[in-house]
């Protein structure tokens, strides 16, 4: 799968109602784990056998372990519900090392905004701060009841909880956080903001008299890998002399993989551009978020990505 692989053992795991968990991972040979930034996320290979990205909560300071938060997607393919539903403590797991796309960048002070498991890289970021002494910052932290608040306790402690407004809904959308009062004069705060994609739209909405340089954004949310209107088609690998059909129910990537082929990935979500593998030939459906419209003359991520009309020709 990938030489960069790292084996982990899940040291701790405590569940967050039915669809939400916190998971603790260290070193199975007990070294030290690779060094990452605020806001970083790891890639895990999951029990439903897909690789999914999860945010580290933990101060970027403390190496000998790494925690997670994890919401089960029940709409989704089954990874994210199967670390939730399937991995228990003492198990063992394959990660990739941490990657940033949701670097904290330097700055007088922050207002971080997170909606339910959204809190997991602002976890990081506030512990980082608050070691170094930064305290000019504040944490809206909106979820649908304390009892689905993933690091409802943390939030709540002493050394967190001065910089914190947590606020529940109860799944009454009359309850929802104002955030204009907070995003009504812009200011040299940089903006943080991860959760739902309704509550990440709003706040895009309300922060776009901002700079642009200081608000961001995460999402991890993938593509819409499965569509209904999915047929089977064929494609041939020009290196290996071989033409093989991809169900109407499997990515070019799984197919190849039960073939034997051993072929790099990370989210397998078409978010990441891992998998890009060269088209010679064919119309592509291309379902990714990472290729050009130039690049998509000459490449595919096959971890997504289908035939929209005929067969493809891959360079594999």
């Amino acid at each position: 799968m990938n030489s960069d692989l790292i084996s982990v053992k899940v040291v701790d795991k405590r569940l967050i109602d039915d669809d939400y968990c916190i998971m603790k991972l260290a070193a199975k040979d007990g070294s030290p784990l690779p060094e990452f930034t605020a806001g970083a996320h790891i890639s895990a290979k999951t029990p439903q056998g897909g690789m999914r990205n999860f945010s580290l909560a933990n101060d970027p300071e403390q190496r000998d372990f790494y925690i997670l938060g994890i919401k089960a997607e029940r709409e989704g393919r089954g990874a994210s519900a199967s670390m939730v539903d399937a991995v228990c403590d003492g198990d063992t797991l394959e990660i990739l090392p941490p990657e940033n796309d949701f670097e904290l960048v330097p700055a007088d002070q922050y207002l971080f905004i997170a909606g339910g498991i959204g809190i997991t890289p602002i976890m990081s970021m506030c512990r980082q701060l608050l070691r170094q002494g930064h305290t000019n910052f504040k944490l809206i932290y909106c979820s649908q009841a304390p009892s689905t608040t993933v690091f409802l306790d943390e939030v709540k402690a002493a050394d967190l909880a001065p910089y914190v407004t947590l606020h529940h809904d109860n799944g009454d959308l009359s309850a929802i956080y104002d955030f204009w009062p907070h995003l009504e004069t812009p200011d040299k705060r940089h903006i943080y903001c991860c959760g739902p994609k309704p509550m990440m739209e709003d706040i895009k909405d309300m922060s776009g008299h901002w700079p642009e340089n200081q608000v961001h954004f995460e999402d991890f949310k993938p593509v819409e890998v499965r569509q209904a209107e999915d047929k089977a088609f064929k494609v041939y690998l020009s290196k290996s002399d071989k033409q093989l059909e991809i169900p109407e129910d499997q990515s070019i990537l799984e197919t190849l993989r039960d073939e034997g082929y051993d072929l790099k990935s990370s989210c397998e979500s078409g978010t990441c551009g891992t998998c890009r593998t060269g088209l010679l030939s064919g119309e592509a459906d291309h379902r990714d978020l990472v290729l050009t419209d130039a690049e998509k003359e000459t490449s595919i991520m096959i971890c997504v990505s289908r035939a929209k009309d005929g067969d493809l020709i891959l360079d594999i």
